[in-house]
C-alpha cells in the first residue's frame, strides 16, 4: 500500500500557487536528484502549462553521478519544446533540467540565472523583471537553492518536510524576481514504490511512516543495486540473501539488541535510512530512467 501524507496547509499552498503561475514567466522545479521521477510532482506539471520549466535535480552530490547523467538526458528528451502544430498534444513547455548541490554557491548563482535568460526572452523598460517561481515538493532544498541566489539567509531551512510555510517574494542582485513556496505533494500517491521512495528520502514526516517497512524497501533496493556500498560501510564479511537479513545484521553490528540478544528492528531500520539521507552509504540513487534498469536477484524481504 502507497505511503500517503497530505496535511491541510497543503491546499493552501496549491491555491498560493495556482494563483500566482499566470505572472511568472519562468518555473524552477527542485527535484532530489537521487529520485528525480518520485520527486516530479504532477501538479506542478498541471499548473504550469506551457510556461518553460527549468528542473533543477537537487543533492546530486548525493545521488549516483552516472545515473544523474541519464535522468538530465531523459527530461530533456521528454520535453521538446513544442511546435504551433503540435502544441496542443505536447505537455508542458520547452524544459532544461541541471544538477547541483545548492550548497555548492557559485555554481547554482551562474547556472541558473543563465538558463532562466535562455528559457525567457529580455525584457526592456521599467518595472520588466523576469519572473521567476521556486516550486518542489518537501524537503527537497527549496529554501536553501533561494538562500544560495541571494548570496544570504532569506528562507528558513531545515532538514525535514514542511520547513517553508508561506510564499514569499526576493529579487536578486541581477533583477530577477524569485518567490519561494512551500512544499507541496500531491492529493494521493498511486504508485508505492514511488511512495517509499519519498519516506525514504525524507520528503514525508518520519511520524507518518513506518521505520521497518521502509527499510525493508530501501534494503531490497540497495541489496540489488550497491552491494559493495552495503558490505563497505557495515563490514559486512558476506552479502545477505535478503533485505530483513540485512537489516538484522546492521542491528547486530550496530549494537541495536533488546534483553535476550533480539535485534531491535526499528532502531536498525533507522540507522540504514538515516546513513542513506546523510550520504554515508556512499552516492546511492534510488529509481533510474528508462532503458537504466538496476539487476535484479535479490528478494526485497524474508
Amino acid at each position: 500500500m502507497a505511503i500517503q501524507w497530505y496535511p491541510g496547509h497543503m491546499t493552501k499552498a496549491r491555491r498560493l500557487i495556482a494563483e500566482s503561475m499566470p505572472s511568472q514567466d519562468v518555473i524552477i522545479e527542485v527535484l532530489d536528484a537521487r529520485m528525480p521521477r518520485a520527486s516530479e510532482n504532477p501538479v506542478v506539471a498541471e499548473l504550469r502549462g506551457q510556461k518553460p520549466c527549468i528542473k533543477v535535480l537537487n543533492k546530486s552530490d548525493l545521488a549516483d553521478p552516472a545515473v544523474t547523467t541519464g535522468w538530465l538526458r531523459h527530461l530533456e528528451a521528454e520535453h521538446p519544446a513544442p511546435s504551433e502544430a503540435t502544441r496542443e498534444a505536447t505537455p508542458g513547455g520547452k524544459v532544461l533540467a541541471i544538477a547541483i548541490s545548492a550548497t555548492q554557491s557559485s555554481e547554482a548563482r551562474r547556472r541558473i540565472p543563465e538558463l532562466c535568460k535562455r528559457l525567457v526572452p529580455p525584457k526592456n523598460g521599467p518595472g520588466k523583471v523576469v519572473r521567476a517561481m521556486i516550486v518542489g515538493i518537501p524537503n527537497v532544498g527549496k529554501s536553501t537553492l533561494i538562500n544560495t541566489l541571494m548570496e544570504r539567509k532569506v528562507a528558513k531551512v531545515g532538514d525535514e518536510p514542511a520547513v517553508t510555510k508561506s510564499q514569499q517574494l526576493v529579487t536578486l542582485k541581477s533583477g530577477m524576481a524569485i518567490s519561494d513556496n512551500p512544499g507541496i505533494l500531491w492529493p494521493k500517491i498511486d504508485d508505492e514504490a514511488s511512495s517509499f521512495r519519498l519516506a525514504v528520502g525524507g520528503a514525508i514526516p518520519d511520524t507518518a511512516i513506518d521505520y521497518q517497512s521502509v527499510a525493508l524497501f530501501a534494503a531490497g533496493y540497495f541489496l540489488r543495486r550497491y552491494p559493495e556500498l552495503l558490505v563497505a560501510r557495515y563490514k559486512l564479511k558476506g552479502l545477505p540473501e535478503t533485505a530483513s537479513a540485512l537489516i538484522e545484521e546492521i542491528g547486530r553490528r550496530r549494537g541495536c539488541l533488546r534483553s535476550g540478544g533480539a535485534v531491535d528492528l526499528h532502531k536498525a531500520s533507522d540507522i540504514l535510512v538515516h546513513d542513506f539521507r546523510a550520504g554515508r552509504l556512499g552516492r546511492i540513487s534510488l529509481e533510474e530512467p528508462p532503458g537504466l534498469e538496476p539487476p535484479s536477484g535479490i528478494e526485497e524481504s524474508a
